[in-house]
C-alpha cells in the first residue's frame, strides 16, 4: 500500500529540492507544444478541438504557477489512488480511440466521450456510496456547509464502482444518441476499454487500502498499515485495536479484482470477432462481471449484509445485471443486426 506515491517540489524556497513548478511547467510546455501542433495538424488549423486543447494547457500552467508563486505550497503529492485512476482513464481512452474504428467510430469522439464518463462516473460512484453510507459519512456534520465537504471529500476511496457504471452508461446513452453514434454497436466494439479502467482502477483501491479483504493465512495475504483506510475501517468497526501498528492478514481483493478486469478485458475482446449480433459482447460483460463480482463480494470485509441477509448491496446490484445480461443477450441472438465490417471506410461522428 502506498497512499501517496512521491511528493513533488513546488515551492522556490522549499528545502528539498528545485522549484518543481518550473520543472514541471517546462515538462508541461514541451508536451503542450506536441499536442497542440498534432492536434493544428489533423484538424486543419484554428479547430474549436484545438482552442479546447490550448485552453486546458493553459489553465494547468497556470495552477502550477499558482500553487507556486500565490499559495506557496512547498510540495504537492502525488496519491497512488489518483495516479491510477488517470493511468485507467489513458489506458481506456487509447483501448477505446483504436476500437473504435472496427465499427467506423471517429477515434477522436472515442476519447473525448471518455473523458465525460469518467466524469459522470466518478459523480455516480461517489454519490451511490454517500447514500450507501450516509450514516457515518453525516456522522457529526451540523450546517450545510459540513455536508458539502463531506460529499466532496474522498479520505477512504470513498467511491462504489457499480453507482459510477450506472451513471456513467446513461451519459454514454444521451452522448451516443446526440451524436447519432448507434450505441449498442460501439458499445460492443469499447466494452474492453472499460474493462482496462477497472484493472488500473483497483491497483489504485490496493494502494490507497480500500475495497479490503476479509482475513486470510495465503502466502499472498496482505497487511495495511496505520492510517490507511482498511486500518481505519477496521479500527472503526472494533476488529482492532486503536494502538495496532498494522491490520491483521487480509485477502487482496483489489489485486482479484484488477487480474479479474484484465482477464475480462482480453475475453470480450477476443469474443467480439464471434458476436452473433449487437450487443453480444455487452450481454457478455453484464453477466461475466457481476458474477465475478458477486464471487469477490463473499472474500471482501469492507461491506455488511442489507435487507436482513449476507448478501452487500453490489451483489443485490449484480443479481439485477446478471438478469439484464441474459435479457440483452437472448435479444442479441434473435434480433441479430447487420454490423459494419471491421474495416469500415465511413466514420461515424
Amino acid at each position: 500500500m502506498r497512499q501517496v506515491l512521491i511528493y513533488i517540489p513546488i515551492h522556490a524556497d522549499s528545502p528539498i529540492g528545485p522549484p518543481g513548478y518550473v520543472l514541471m511547467l517546462l515538462a508541461w510546455g514541451v508536451f503542450a507544444a506536441i499536442s497542440l501542433y498534432r492536434t493544428w495538424q489533423s484538424t486543419g488549423g484554428f479547430s474549436s478541438e484545438f482552442k479546447s486543447t490550448l485552453v486546458f494547457c493553459a489553465l494547468f500552467a497556470g495552477g502550477l504557477f499558482v500553487l507556486g508563486e500565490v499559495l506557496q505550497v512547498e510540495r504537492l503529492p502525488v496519491f497512488g489512488y489518483g495516479a491510477a485512476l488517470v493511468a485507467g482513464v489513458v489506458g481506456s481512452m487509447w483501448v477505446g480511440g483504436r476500437r473504435a474504428k472496427l465499427v467506423g467510430v471517429d477515434p477522436q469522439f472515442a476519447r473525448d466521450l471518455t473523458v465525460w464518463l469518467v466524469l459522470s462516473g466518478v459523480v455516480g460512484a461517489r454519490l451511490f456510496h454517500v447514500i450507501q453510507h450516509h450514516e457515518r459519512i453525516f456522522k457529526g456534520c451540523v450546517t450545510l456547509l459540513d455536508h458539502l465537504k463531506a460529499v466532496i471529500m474522498l479520505p477512504d476511496g470513498g467511491l462504489t464502482l457499480y453507482g459510477g457504471l450506472i451513471l456513467a452508461s446513461l451519459t454514454y446513452l444521451w452522448i451516443c444518441h446526440k451524436n447519432k453514434v448507434p450505441a449498442v454497436r460501439f458499445a460492443d466494439a469499447a466494452v474492453p476499454a472499460v474493462f482496462v479502467g477497472i484493472t488500473f482502477g483497483r491497483l489504485g483501491c490496493f494502494l490507497n487500502g480500500c475495497c479490503y479483504g476479509a482475513r486470510s493465512d495465503l502466502p499472498w495475504a496482505v497487511s495495511f498499515p496505520q492510517g490507511s483506510a482498511a486500518w481505519s475501517a477496521l479500527v472503526g468497526r472494533g476488529f482492532l485495536p486503536e494502538n495496532a501498528v498494522q491490520t491483521m492478514s487480509l485477502h487482496p481483493t483489489q489485486i482479484y479484482s484488477s487480474i479479474n478486469g484484465l482477464v475480462l478485458a482480453a475475453l470480450t475482446a477476443a469474443y467480439y470477432r464471434y458476436r452473433k449480433g449487437d450487443g453480444s459482447v455487452v450481454a457478455l460483460a453484464l453477466i461475466m462481471y457481476p458474477l465475478s463480482r458477486f464471487g469477490l463480494e463473499i472474500i471482501r470485509w469492507d461491506e455488511t449484509g442489507q435487507l436482513g441477509t449476507e448478501l452487500t448491496i453490489s451483489q443485490f446490484v449484480s443479481l439485477g445485471v446478471v438478469g439484464l445480461g441474459l435479457v440483452l443477450a437472448r435479444w442479441s441472438w434473435t434480433h441479430s443486426a447487420p454490423q459494419l465490417p471491421s474495416d469500415a471506410a465511413a466514420v461515424v461522428r
